[in-house]
């Protein structure tokens, strides 16, 4: 799980293993791969008509654009621990909380950066809103959060667990 601070980013050591090996790949193997589809497309012949060329080329940029992501995610890193499994909402927990105190109405999501955000769990940043607002809340507490258009809402905690991924 992350937590970013003052350019610090904590990570679990499964997480920090996990984005240190998509950077490995995406540093080597995938570079290799990039540029062999390059070369190919470029054989193809004129370069300003050929589509393969330059959706190759812009792969390449976006994955040289997450190896810098990841580099410097990576030398700002410290290790630690999954946080406590104490019912308070910090990052790494996976959060349950309820609208306007609606029990119906309610939304679950891991609270960590979006490095580590996942197709399993909808992920939210401790620096957004719902983040901020939930952060260091009991389960049984309400929080207050400003919506995108200026107004508040509040939410009730119900329950808070570390992240078992």
């Amino acid at each position: 799980m992350t937590q970013t601070s003052e350019n610090v980013t904590w990570l679990t050591q499964a997480s920090y293993n996990q984005l240190k090996a998509e950077l490995e790949y995406l540093s080597g193997p995938a570079r290799v791969e990039i540029a062999q589809k390059i070369e190919a497309a470029r054989e193809e012949g004129d370069l300003k008509e050929n589509g393969g060329y330059h959706a190759a080329k812009e792969e390449q940029g976006k994955q040289e654009l997450r190896v810098r992501q990841l580099t410097q995610l990576l030398q700002n890193a410290k290790v630690g621990e999954a946080p406590a499994d104490n019912g308070i909402v910090e990052p790494g927990m996976v959060v349950t909380i309820a609208f306007d105190g609606d029990e119906d109405d309610t939304l679950t999501f891991l609270m960590a950066s979006r490095e580590y955000a996942s197709t399993d769990i909808e992920t939210y940043s401790p620096q957004s809103p719902l983040g901020v607002g939930v952060n260091g809340k009991k389960v049984g507490e309400e929080a207050e959060y400003e919506l995108p258009n200026g107004n508040k809402t509040s939410v009730k905690i119900l329950a808070a667990k570390p992240y078992q991924g």
